[in-house]
């Protein structure tokens, strides 16, 4: 019994059609026809019976259907572990973060999937929230780390709380330092280095600006993280930051935290709801949650 002939024997079980059987399964009608007979004639029963055209399982059919289901279906299984298998050998993973998260809390944790799955390449998409969304809903990625709540809430997509992020003030080291935490009060006619429009640490800082009565002042504007501490460090203002991003800065920016109850955002990861991700996707997400702090 070969597995082609129940594979034939399934479709034609279940379209009760010899040519339509044939199509579904893309071999021509005579050879479907030619296997089948060759089952039959190995099972020493007959499992279809042919009358005036009519096609139907007898006795022998109606036991084999289920067992070649059943095998047909533990096939398959066996084929998907195995390229499941193969996808962390040599698979992919199409991860979007924010800048913020690849300079901060990415290197860390690709690091140690490198370690365990050498084969696998990481595709990294860097970008804003509400970008990270969209390209996730289209299917461009399989994970995305992302600053909750979305935008727009989307019951296309799946998330989790992963962690809950502090931000900081950090300033030139060369500059004066700021007197203890900072209130955002105390930044209202303070030179502020900002972020461009779309970007997550924007709208935090200009909402906590806004909500204390006034707007903030920009010297300059439109950059990405590395941009932004760039120009920090060249002492044209302060930036809102991050406490990740800061600890890895480096000893040329000053970090001050924000007076109580300070800033912070949470950040999750998120897939399609429609879709499980690839195998590979499923172990780099479970690193991630293994990070998460107790608390969450």
């Amino acid at each position: 019994m070969q597995f082609q002939q129940l594979l034939y024997f399934v479709a034609v079980a279940e379209t009760r059609h010899f040519t339509r059987a044939a199509e579904r399964v893309h071999v021509s009608q005579p050879s479907l026809s030619q296997q089948i007979r060759a089952l039959e004639k190995e099972l020493g029963a007959e499992l279809f019976s042919r009358a005036r055209g009519n096609i139907a399982l007898t006795d022998a059919g109606e036991a084999l259907l289920p067992l070649a289901r059943r095998i047909l279906a533990d096939a398959d299984t066996a084929r998907h572990e195995v390229q499941e298998l193969a996808q962390l050998r040599r698979g992919r993973v199409r991860l979007g973060a924010t800048p913020s998260l690849c300079t901060g809390l990415l290197p860390d944790v690709l690091r140690a999937f490198h370690d365990l799955h050498p084969g696998v390449r990481l595709l990294i998409e860097e970008s804003g929230s509400h970008d990270l969304v969209r390209e996730l809903a289209r299917g461009s990625l399989d994970l995305a780390l992302v600053v909750l709540p979305l935008p727009s809430p989307s019951p296309a997509l799946t998330t989790v709380e992963l962690l809950h992020e502090d931000l900081v003030v950090v300033s030139s080291a060369a500059a004066a330092a700021p007197r203890g935490p900072v209130r955002f009060a105390d930044l209202e006619g303070e030179p502020l280095v900002m972020f461009r429009h779309g970007y997550d640490l924007r709208d935090l800082t200009v909402a906590a600006c806004r909500a204390e009565g006034f707007e903030p002042s920009f010297t300059v504007e439109g950059g990405e993280m590395d941009a932004v501490l760039g120009f920090v460090r060249a002492g044209l203002g302060m930036a809102v930051v991050p406490a990740m991003v800061a600890a890895r800065a480096g000893s040329d920016l000053r970090v001050t935290a924000l007076a109580r109850p300070g800033l912070r955002r949470t950040i999750g990861l998120a897939h399609r709801s429609d879709v499980a991700p690839p195998r590979a996707a499923r172990e780099l997400q479970r690193l991630l949650l293994a990070r998460r702090p107790d608390d969450l």
